[in-house]
């Protein structure tokens, strides 16, 4: 009966909005030809409805008669249906078969260039980038199949669809976590994502991630065939390591958490990258994160290889003890595969100076049963702030003033400065708030910060003793809302986003995938026009789609987030260590190494075609600059 509820519901919407409904057995028309639509096929929606094997007789005849009813087109439509069409070649009218309702389900109608096309609504791609004509089959051998039935068979749809029933866990809905298939042009590139979609299904965030570099990789794959091996062998971590955590809390209960390193590539030197202690974290984050911490240390002037880990297991409303419990047990199984010859852990989500001493204290601990001559190397091996660095205070600054001394790169080129912009900024961690602080010595004018409820707005703009306040409130973990008992004419938004307040520039700097398409429709909406990705893979697919066709430049985390990986490399430099340099040294020495990563990802992009001017240069100079500094290294080092 609910079942039957739901099919009646759906008719109501479709009639609401338009849509054709078709009964299993009525017969529909598909075209042959470029242009040759049926308005009652292709012009509009289509809803496919399942058959109920068990319902009762009288349910059954509702349910015939609801099939049958055919929506009566308004004037609008009279009209179209009247206008003159173009010759047909070859008209097919086959029956709407019963395992159709299930293939359309999943079929949209939307215009692209004047032209209406039925796209899959998990792949969101249609017609000839699947093989096949939206409206029939220009091109295919076999007549008598339909574009979408084809593609729904096809090995790259069903993995798609496998991965969207698979994003159900955790207890969210598909509609919420899609997968968005790209289209490749090179048959080789879309045989390196198949393999991946075949080998990992589940993994939607790594992915999604491998989509993005291996679509910027299509040029230098064209000119060097040689490099497809080099990228399938690359997309395969070197090692990743999981294993459980187990741990007690203070009422002496025992629990238990999952957690993982992931040493993605070590090609270029010893890994460096964070751990993240968070509940959502998994495989396939921890996959991502390797993967983007090798390519942007291949992006850098270091030789250092990408790593990353943590685990599910959440700092927030947990005591001291409890911390320092968990952080001593899961460094008890990670410490043999650090060192620093090995493994550099650094700092990430959910882990900050606090988390990093007790890692550290346990490994010493660890190591020194073992090997004295470690205890002088252990201090390059865990490099977190305050505890083993006395030298700067720059350390914890670097990743969040690289990112403004890149978007001030940006803007250099058209001759404007920060002064006087408005910016929004997400998060609320320690890279948000070092942004939120370069900006203001800069001049530029940051109205927002965010947590996870909600964001904070003041319209006047903070200042260095509202950022002090901030800072505060964020060292004494209270809420973001405090801030409104000091300026009151600031506002706290539940539930909500930054994206759709008016600004010039944003710098995203939460978590991946804060910005979907709607945020990145509002973005547009309120005058951006540069985006600095803080944050890793910050983005959606659709939101990248929807930045680009409106021009808006994007400046990748790979590139503009370097600044951590440049201070870290000085950090473990011997010379630094003996000289000392000032904070003002070091940032002048971070500011050169944003300059560098700058100018290498636009060069590399206009070696392989990618125009200065255009949106995606910064996207795809540094996926190409990072691929061709590790693939020659793994060409030199032979298959290993």
């Amino acid at each position: 009966m609910n079942s039957t509820m739901d099919e009646i519901n759906l008719l109501r919407q479709a009639q609401r909005h338009h849509m054709v409904v078709r009964g299993i057995g009525e017969e529909i028309d598909l075209e042959i030809g470029p242009g040759d639509d049926d308005p009652s096929f292709s012009r509009t929606t289509l809803v496919g409805v399942h058959a109920q094997e068990s319902t009762a007789p009288g349910e059954k005849e509702d349910h015939k008669q609801l099939l049958l009813a055919s929506q009566a087109p308004n004037e609008g439509q009279q009209e179209l249906v009247k206008l003159p069409q173009a010759k047909r070649k070859k008209k097919v009218v086959k029956k709407w078969r019963e395992e159709w309702a299930d293939t359309y389900k999943w079929a949209y109608v939307d215009s692209v260039d004047g032209m209406n096309r039925i796209f899959c609504s998990v792949c969101r791609q249609y017609g000839r980038k699947h093989r096949r004509n939206p409206y029939g089959n220009e091109g295919s051998r076999n007549m008598q199949m339909s574009a979408l039935e084809e593609h729904n068979n096809s090995l790259l749809h069903k993995e798609a669809l496998r991965l969207k029933m698979a994003s159900k866990d955790k207890g969210l809905p598909a509609a919420e976590r899609p997968v968005y298939v790209k289209a490749l042009m090179l048959k080789s590139a879309g045989s390196i994502l198949e393999s991946i979609l075949r080998r990992d299904p589940h993994e939607v965030e790594f992915i999604q991630y491998v989509q993005d570099v291996v679509h910027s990789l299509e040029p230098v794959l064209v000119k060097n065939s040689q490099y497809v091996h080099i990228l399938e062998r690359l997309l395969e971590p070197e090692r990743a390591i999981v294993f459980r955590v187990p741990w007690v809390d203070d009422r002496g209960e025992r629990h238990v958490n999952r957690g993982f390193r992931v040493q993605f590539s070590q090609v270029l030197g010893p890994c460096r990258g964070g751990l993240r202690f968070h509940p959502s974290m998994n495989l396939s984050i921890a996959k991502f994160l390797g993967f983007e911490q090798t390519m942007k240390n291949a992006l850098s002037p270091y030789k250092l290889g990408g790593a990353a880990g943590g685990s599910d297991f959440d700092p927030k409303g947990k005591s001291e003890t409890e911390i320092m419990r968990f952080c001593q047990s899961f460094i008890n199984e990670l410490y043999r595969y650090l060192g620093p010859e090995q493994d550099l852990p650094a700092e990430d989500m959910g882990v900050g100076p606090r988390e990093m001493g007790y890692l550290f204290g346990q490994y010493r601990r660890i190591v020194g049963l073992f090997q004295i001559l470690l205890l002088c190397l252990c201090r390059e091996v865990f490099t977190g702030p305050k505890i083993f660095w006395s030298g700067s205070s720059l350390r914890t600054e670097a990743t969040g003033y690289g990112l403004v001394f890149f978007a001030r790169l940006i803007l250099a080129e058209t001759n404007k400065e920060l002064k006087g912009l408005r910016c929004v900024v997400s998060g609320a961690g320690k890279i948000a708030m070092h942004v939120l602080e370069k900006l203001l010595s800069c001049g530029a004018m940051p109205i927002t910060i965010s947590d996870s409820k909600g964001y904070l707005l003041d319209e006047d703009g903070f200042d260095y003793v509202k950022f002090s306040l901030l800072r505060d409130i964020k060292a004494q973990q209270r809420s973001l809302r405090d801030y409104l008992k000091s300026y009151a004419q600031a506002k706290y938004v539940e539930d909500a986003k930054p994206w759709n307040e008016q600004c010039d520039i944003a710098f995203p700097c939460a978590s991946q995938n804060e910005i979907d398409q709607p945020d990145a429709i509002a973005l547009v909406s309120s005058g951006c026009h540069i985006v600095i990705e803080g944050s890793n893979m910050p983005c959606t697919p659709q939101a990248i789609d929807v930045l680009r066709k409106a021009k808006v430049l994007v400046a990748p985390a790979k590139a503009a987030s370097a600044g951590g990986v440049a201070v870290g490399e000085l950090e473990l430099n011997h010379e630094y260590n003996l000289m000392q340099w000032s904070a003002e040294s070091l940032e002048n020495k971070l500011q050169d190494a944003m300059k560098q990563t700058y100018h290498r990802s636009l060069k590399a992009a206009a070696d392989y075609g990618f125009l200065k001017d255009s949106p995606e240069a910064l996207v795809h100079g540094g996926n190409i600059c990072a691929f061709l500094n590790l693939a020659q290294a793994m060409i030199d080092q032979g298959c290993t």
